[in-house]
């Protein structure tokens, strides 16, 4: 029932603060607590997701650099967050490391919500990790019950927030849609392994499903030692080096790629279990790229040709954009 209770405070207090027009200090006396204590509820109901914010961006002064990048990689369309004039090698004291990723993953929330307004019963194919968990923080008000989300790799990995499963569960939570996952390893211990699972009824059912859906969103990965990849530990130090001697670069859904966009012969792409490129080029694919060291592994993909909507900070697109 604490859960409950604390959910329904915040919900309260979002309520007459963001819609009722209420200051802070009157929202306070409404609910008979300190001023201190609705502004720690109202930065709940934030991360929580009960509050969405969401921001017209078409005056943010990126159009030109939009159209450039549109029109270089052959896109239907790109969006960019508004600039912090970071350059590479800049790195965000702490309260903004997270800014870059927070601002993709809002303006991805929005081109979701878009999508299903225009066809509710939309199977939306989704990837991993920290950029993506943002749009799971701002789909609040949104109901789409004959939607379906469903992952693109498999999803059993290491307890994160992150992951495959916690991403399509949230957005199915969200939004009343339902969630399908892939109940299998990120990566196998073999490729024998691997076709085995992918063999599995249960599995080639939903695997049909990723492989066709309305809209695919899947974000880039950096191979360093501070990816998401190594600090959660899907990948060791040695086998890092090892892609990086292969030519890889960065990554899309743990499939390993090159400067030119496309997988590279590593034993690593061989195991994992994931929606290949040639699928994802079949669909809308919405490449999410959030923070300036991601630019060179986000430049490699957009040469694949995979990417149909690219969504991105406004340093890195300036960055790309002189690239």
């Amino acid at each position: 029932m604490k859960d409950i209770d604390d959910l329904q405070i915040m919900s309260r207090a979002a309520w007459l603060y963001y819609v009722g027009g209420l200051n802070q200090e009157e929202t306070a006396n409404r609910l008979g607590m300190t001023r201190a204590r609705v502004n720690k509820l109202l930065q709940l109901a934030k991360e929580a997701g009960i509050v969405s914010i969401s921001i017209d961006s078409r005056g943010n002064g990126l159009l030109e650099v939009e159209e450039a990048l549109r029109a270089r990689f052959n896109l239907e369309r790109c969006i960019c967050s508004p600039p912090l004039g970071l350059t590479r090698g800049s790195r965000l004291p702490g309260h903004l490391k997270d800014f870059p990723r927070r601002a993709v993953g809002s303006l991805a929330a929005a081109l979701l919500r878009d999508q299903l307004a225009r066809q509710p019963d939309s199977v939306i194919g989704t990837g991993w990790g920290r950029t993506l968990d943002q749009i799971t923080r701002n789909m609040a008000g949104v109901r789409a019950p004959s939607a379906r989300f469903v992952s693109l790799m498999g999803s059993l990995t290491a307890n994160s927030a992150f992951n495959p499963f916690e991403v399509v569960q949230a957005l199915a939570r969200a939004t009343g849609a339902e969630g399908y996952f892939l109940a299998v390893p990120f990566i196998a211990n073999s490729a024998e392994d691997r076709d085995t699972l992918l063999a599995q009824t249960t599995v080639s059912a939903v695997l049909d499903m990723a492989r066709r859906p309305d809209l695919a969103i899947i974000s880039v990965g950096e191979l360093t030692d501070e990816s998401l990849l190594r600090q959660s530990g899907m990948i060791s130090s040695s086998e890092l080096s090892a892609l990086r001697d292969a030519g890889a670069i960065g990554d899309t859904n743990g499939i390993f790629f090159g400067v030119d966009g496309l997988p590279v012969d590593h034993d690593l792409n061989h195991r994992t279990l994931a929606v290949g490129f040639d699928s994802l080029r079949q669909s809308h694919c919405v490449l999410l790229s959030g923070g300036v060291e991601k630019a060179e592994a986000t430049l490699a993909l957009l040469h694949s040709g995979l990417v149909k909507t690219l969504i991105i900070d406004g340093d890195t697109a300036c960055l790309l954009n002189e690239m």
